[in-house]
């Protein structure tokens, strides 16, 4: 969900200070930096947890199979937070990144005791994000809330139907990445501004 926001943020909504503010070669440079971190190495790592037989299926299917990907993947969260916190790039990126870290550690330690939907975690921090984004630079993204509205409910469909989620979990994932946004935006430009 980070790169999606990248890519919405940098090269599909039109017009924003996103899109005119920022030079190419950094918003390439930085979608690749965030794709490396919040995709390309969890998939290695759940890779190898599953070739080293740690894990039963690359799906993480059984609950109690989460925990150690979802700690790895914080820590890939953190390390590209880390990596961004001195680069000369929007705020919002960075405190998106550093909710996604905070939203999977959340999403580790409520899996101990109850399956929650990691998936729809990441499509409400989307939706956090663009809300945050819109109200913080006053630029109308109702269109896109729309579409990752739509999408939640696509992809929290695609869940129920394979069996890996109950509607509760589905909501509470999508919940939690939401209002963690919501509440690290809120937070993080009231410090700022007092």
């Amino acid at each position: 969900m980070a790169t999606y926001a990248c890519v919405l943020l940098f090269f599909i909504i039109p017009n924003s200070i996103y899109d005119y503010l920022t030079p190419f070669d950094n918003k390439i440079r930085i979608t690749f930096m965030i794709l490396l971190f919040t995709c390309i190495f969890p998939i290695i790592n759940i890779f190898l947890l599953f070739k080293l037989k740690r894990i039963e299926s690359l799906t993480l299917s059984q609950q109690h199979e989460r925990t150690y990907p979802y700690l790895t993947t914080t820590l890939f969260y953190f390390g590209l937070f880390y990596l961004l916190k001195d680069i000369n790039i929007w705020n919002n990126i960075k405190v998106f990144v550093m909710g996604g870290g905070i939203v999977i550690f959340l999403c580790a330690i409520i899996n101990l005791k109850y399956k929650i939907s990691a998936h729809m975690a990441g499509i409400g921090g989307l939706l956090g994000l663009l809300i945050a984004s819109s109200y913080l630079i006053q630029f109308d993204m109702m269109p896109y809330y729309i579409a990752v509205i739509l999408l939640a409910g696509l992809v929290g469909t695609s869940r129920l139907l394979l069996k890996e989620h109950r509607p509760s979990q589905i909501y509470w994932g999508f919940l939690l990445g939401l209002s963690t946004q919501l509440i690290l935006f809120i937070s993080f430009h009231s410090f700022i501004l007092n």
